[in-house]
């Protein structure tokens, strides 16, 4: 890859990275030569897929299930059971994931962690960190379905969790959240204050559909669009500058305008995962020249000299994010004719 003329670099979480542009977590992570791939093409970073508790705790509740079978039968015949060695279960091939990512890796290497209990999420934490992960990313993945439990129960849940974890760890902590808060900036400045070395903002939820012929509840996985770009970049472009903290825009990125778009906001990265599994790893080299192009035509020199101009407390128009922007946008729309 030829070197760009201006100095794409950024800090992220504390770390050093050579470009904006990390790869979130998704099955890429998955496979070590993906990953090599995906740094050749220039991530700065990488995002391994989340190491999820249910699905160790299911792992590990199998093999209880498997080796209490039969244990009321005759004493002889428990030589049939394999030795416990022969078993995997637990985070262990996740964690030799994150070993061997390291390894063979130049660049961070982020591990993305989606807890459900107090003591999954700091455990498992704990692990992370010990296998090499140059930082954590908090996968916050949840729904407030109960109408008993209230907004500010929700909140310190997730306060709670990233406090615990924090006191667990020292690699830097991002917490990547959904935008279903009442006072999403109230609840980010928190998160910083309790922990949070960053924010990475939003996770998509997967949306449920009903099957009509089976009357089966599914899980579908969309890809996102970029039209998803606007809400991350809204909330990124109001909070830089007000939380000490790194920022990441996430959902929406397919093209280097995009990413652009993010930075200008104020955001230290910007995560893409769509575009990626569309076009495959070798497409974010095409970002990262389309960013240093349109960088060099436009005649900034770095990155970081982009970062932020458009935020709300640099924008010339900074009511553009609040409620005037809404007002401005629906008196002007004209409706199409015919």
């Amino acid at each position: 890859m030829t070197a760009p003329a201006c100095d794409l670099s950024t800090s992220y979480l504390g770390l050093e990275l050579r470009s904006p542009l990390v790869p979130s977590a998704s099955p890429l992570g998955r496979d070590l030569d993906t990953l090599k791939r995906l740094e050749e093409a220039g991530a700065g970073a990488v995002v391994l897929p989340s190491l999820f508790e249910e699905q160790i705790e299911h792992e590990e509740f199998e093999l209880h299930r498997l080796l209490s079978s039969g244990t009321d039968s005759f004493g002889e015949a428990l030589s049939y059971f394999p030795e416990l060695a022969d078993y995997r279960t637990g985070p262990d091939d996740y964690l030799e994931h994150v070993a061997a990512a390291k390894a063979a890796l130049s660049i961070p290497v982020i591990a993305s962690l989606n807890g459900v209990t107090p003591g999954g999420w700091t455990r498992f934490a704990r692990l992370l960190a010990e296998a090499g992960a140059d930082a954590i990313e908090l996968n916050d993945y949840q729904v407030a379905a109960d109408p008993m439990l209230g907004a500010a129960v929700v909140e310190a849940g997730v306060l709670d969790l990233v406090r615990a974890v924090r006191a667990e760890v020292t690699v830097p902590l991002a917490v990547k959240l959904g935008p279903h808060f009442s006072s999403f900036s109230h609840l980010a400045a928190q998160l910083v204050d309790v922990g949070a070395d960053g924010l990475v903002l939003f996770n998509r939820f997967v949306q449920p559909d009903i099957d009509l012929e089976t009357f089966e509840v599914r899980a579908r996985v969309q890809l996102s669009t970029p039209d998803e770009l606007l809400l991350p970049l809204r909330w990124i472009a109001l909070l830089h500058g007000r939380l000490d903290c790194s920022l990441a825009g996430t959902s929406g990125v397919h093209s280097s305008l995009d990413a652009l778009k993010l930075i200008a906001a104020g955001a230290d990265v910007a995560m893409s995962a769509s575009a990626l599994l569309r076009h495959g790893p070798g497409h974010l080299a095409e970002l990262l020249g389309g960013m240093a192009t349109w960088l060099d035509e436009h005649e900034y020199v770095s990155v970081a000299q982009l970062r932020g101009s458009m935020s709300q407390a640099s924008c010339p128009d900074p009511a553009a994010f609040e409620r005037a922007g809404y007002m401005q946008a629906l008196v002007s729309y004209t409706p199409r004719r015919g």
